[in-house]
Formats: structure tokens, C-alpha cells, sequence
């Protein structure tokens, strides 16, 4: 079995230089940790995506992918390498282009949510400023890009408690990425993080995170925000397990499973939930969540699981692939 781990080119000329950075270096360290897992099982090498990568792929004889590309541009970026796979009819982990179209666009997505009767904060889409003129939501406010992931656009900054502040933000990610911009209603919790992997009946949801950043520093909200995550990685405090009465626990893993079905990922993601009044919101769900060793949230969730462990996880998705081509 020869498995490629494919990923994409640095996105130095598409983010700000900031994010950019992080992103390459998250991309590197976890195609090596990745490599490192699968070269003990499988034949496997590592590629990035360009114009010849089919071509590659076929020259290399690959049975699988494990695909690791968030794309570079574009409405639906994440999707694009999924959309050659298929098309060259080669296999790949993770989701297939609907499920990563729906992921990526939160506006979408939310959507979704809401048509399946998923609870998911109060949301509006902003393709110009004068779309705030008539805008009826209550403050404080999320700015999020409606097509990045992992906090990437989502800065201290963007929480938001006045009209003229709303104006001064939206513009600046207006110039920065392409509409719409997404406003969110800030739901006040607490905030969990669920890792699911698997397909149809055979479904697993990882011990649930719980996301506490009392430990923060006064000045930053709580929240988070790119700022957070790249530099306040130490003052974030996260339980594992969650303290959550069975009750709770069986909730939120059914409302994560549920979030992860409306979209149709496969294989696995992570499910961002806030708990207010007993109620858990889907805040967004991550279809190629990171698997960075030492970082990720699905590394900790991983490692927490009895039996399964880092390393588990990453063979538990190329296996799931496997099955679902009938190559296992």
C-alpha cells in the first residue's frame, strides 16, 4: 500500500505575512509527524500540490492520499484538490468536495445547520457596508472571513460592541478577503471542542475539550481569536475530559454528530459548540481540522482516548479511508 501525504504550497501572497508564516510551519511539522506514523505501516511519501500533481500521483503509484490541502484560493479553496482525486479517480481521506464546500463556507454552513434544526448563533452575511445600514442583531458581535479556518481572520479585534466599531472592522476585512463577511452573534459559555471520526453507523466521538481561558490576561477578550491561540497558548487551560454530567456529554456529542452529518463529512473533523442555558450552539465545524503533534486540539482528544492515542488516530483515518474504497 503507498500512501502520499499531499499538502499545499505557502500562502505567503494570499494572508497576512503573520498568519502565513504560522500556517507553513503548522504544514511542515505535521507532514513530518504524519510521515513519521504511516511510514511505519505503509510505503509513503510526501507531495505538494501543484499543476502536475495528478500526474505525480499516477507516475508514483499511490493508492491513497492523505490529504492535508487547504487550498490557495478561491470560493471553495479546501475542496479543490478533492475535486482532482475524483476526477482522476484516485482515493484520498477525509471529506469529498460537498462536505468541504459546506465546511469552508461558514455562511453556509450555518445555513445547513439551521435548516436541520441545529441550534447555531444568530448570523448575517455582509457583502458591502451598506448591508449594515438595516442590520438587526444585538452586541456584542463575531467578524469572522466567511472562507478561512483555524481563527485565521479572527483577531482581538473582531469581537465587536458598537455600530461604529462594526463599520471600521468590516471594511478592513472587506479590503482583506472576499465577501461576504460573516457577523456572528457572540454566544456567551462555555466552549467545547468535539472531535468525531468515522462514517455512517460506525461513528466515534473523542472525549470532549473544554475550552477555558480565565487564565488570559485582563486586556484580551475571552475568546478565541488568532492572537490567543499563536501566543497565549500557555495561559489556555484545557479539560479533558470536559467536567459534563452524562447528560450534557450525551447532548453534545449527539449535536456534534448531528452538525458533522448535515454537512456529509466523512472520516473525520471537529465541531466547535458553546453551551448557553443548557442549549449547545455549533459555532462552525472544521472538515481538515489540524493534526499538528503538540498543538492540535484532535491530538489532545486523541491522546486522552484510552487505546487510541496519537499515532491510533492517524492510522484510525487511513483505515476509515481504506474502508470506504473497499481497499480494507
Amino acid at each position: 500500500m503507498r500512501i502520499a501525504i499531499v499538502t499545499d504550497r505557502s500562502r505567503m501572497d494570499f494572508l497576512p505575512s503573520e498568519e502565513a508564516i504560522q500556517e507553513d510551519e503548522q504544514k511542515r511539522r505535521t507532514v513530518e509527524q504524519v510521515q513519521e506514523i504511516l511510514a511505519d505501516h505503509y510505503d509513503c511519501i510526501a507531495l505538494t500540490a501543484d499543476d502536475e500533481i495528478i500526474s505525480r500521483l499516477r507516475a508514483e503509484k499511490i493508492d491513497l492520499v492523505f490529504n492535508l490541502c487547504n487550498g490557495l484560493r478561491g470560493d471553495s479553496k479546501i475542496a479543490q484538490l478533492p475535486a482532482m482525486l475524483e476526477f482522476a479517480n484516485i482515493a484520498y481521506s477525509g471529506s469529498a468536495v460537498v462536505g468541504h464546500t459546506l465546511a469552508i463556507n461558514k455562511l453556509l454552513s450555518l445555513q445547513m445547520f439551521q435548516a436541520a434544526g441545529i441550534p447555531t448563533p444568530r448570523f448575517a452575511a455582509v457583502y458591502s457596508l451598506a448591508d449594515l445600514d438595516n442590520l438587526n442583531m444585538d452586541f456584542p458581535i463575531i467578524v469572522k472571513p466567511n472562507d478561512e479556518g483555524s481563527s485565521r481572520g479572527i483577531h482581538q479585534d473582531s469581537l465587536i460592541f458598537d455600530r461604529d466599531s462594526l463599520r471600521k472592522k468590516v471594511a478592513e476585512e472587506l479590503e482583506l478577503y472576499q465577501p461576504p463577511i460573516l457577523l456572528n452573534e457572540f454566544i456567551e459559555g462555555r466552549e467545547f471542542t468535539i472531535g468525531v471520526v468515522g462514517n455512517g453507523d460506525a461513528i466515534e466521538v473523542l472525549p470532549i475539550q473544554e475550552l477555558d481561558l480565565s487564565a488570559l490576561p485582563e486586556e484580551l477578550s475571552k475568546f478565541y481569536s488568532f492572537e490567543v491561540k499563536t501566543y497565549y497558548k500557555e495561559k489556555t487551560i484545557y479539560h479533558l475530559p470536559a467536567s459534563l454530567t452524562a447528560a450534557e456529554q450525551d447532548l453534545i456529542a449527539k449535536t456534534a454528530i448531528r452538525a458533522y452529518q448535515a454537512l456529509m463529512l466523512r472520516d473525520y473533523g471537529r465541531v466547535d459548540i458553546r453551551v448557553k442555558d443548557g442549549i449547545p450552539y455549533v459555532l462552525e465545524i472544521n472538515s481538515l481540522p489540524g493534526l499538528q503533534k503538540g498543538r492540535s486540539s484532535l491530538w489532545r482528544m486523541a491522546e486522552a482516548k484510552p487505546g487510541l492515542g496519537y499515532a491510533g488516530l492517524v492510522l484510525r483515518i487511513v483505515s476509515t479511508a481504506l474502508k470506504r474504497y473497499g481497499k480494507l
